[in-house]
């Protein structure tokens, strides 16, 4: 009952305000599709160099371009061409452990999430992305508990007002969770 009355009183503490932030960038839109998402296939990404699709680990492309890539795949709903894209990149990178859990959520497996979020957790205890991806994962679950608790380690690491707190608190008042 104690945990119930204080997650109501959690719940009446937010207040509705609009999404500022996408995740994974500094814009409140999703990703503009490019040529990786609309003339590539198996995990390839446009390379503007070669004038063609290639596979991720023959560019020259930056772990940034390769993240954009994984970010672009993964909003289109091409989950497994996202995960080709994270095999080359540098696993022990926060940021590649986040989207490897954001894939897996995606694709229902939510325990694998939940490991990849801890990861990345672990190698940035302040990586908001990953808890709010986490708590999003939560809400799915019915574990609104658990959401909350990522939520005020949100604010708590200065995330107040970011895209990560607010789609979370967003997710924890509608059920409704992100797909970027």
């Amino acid at each position: 009952m104690r945990l119930l009355l204080a997650s109501a009183v959690a719940l009446q503490a937010f207040a509705v305000a609009p999404v500022a932030l996408a995740a994974g960038g500094d814009s409140s839109s999703p990703p503009k599709p490019t040529n990786t998402t609309k003339k590539c296939l198996f995990g390839r990404v446009y390379d503007k160099d070669a004038g063609r699709c290639v596979k991720p680990d023959k560019t020259n492309f930056s772990q940034d371009e390769l993240y954009d890539a994984v970010r672009e795949l993964a909003y289109d709903g091409q989950l497994e061409n996202a995960q080709e894209v994270l095999r080359v990149m540098d696993q022990n990178d926060d940021r590649v452990l986040t989207y490897w859990g954001f894939t897996y959520r995606k694709m229902g497996e939510l325990d694998l999430a939940n490991a990849y979020y801890s990861d990345a957790i672990a190698a940035n205890p302040d990586n908001l992305l990953a808890r709010s991806y986490m708590g999003q994962g939560f809400v799915t679950e019915g574990k609104t508990d658990l959401a909350i608790a990522q939520w005020r380690e949100i604010k708590a690491r200065g995330g107040e007002g970011t895209w990560a707190e607010a789609s979370l608190r967003e997710a924890i008042q509608t059920g409704l969770t992100y797909s970027y």
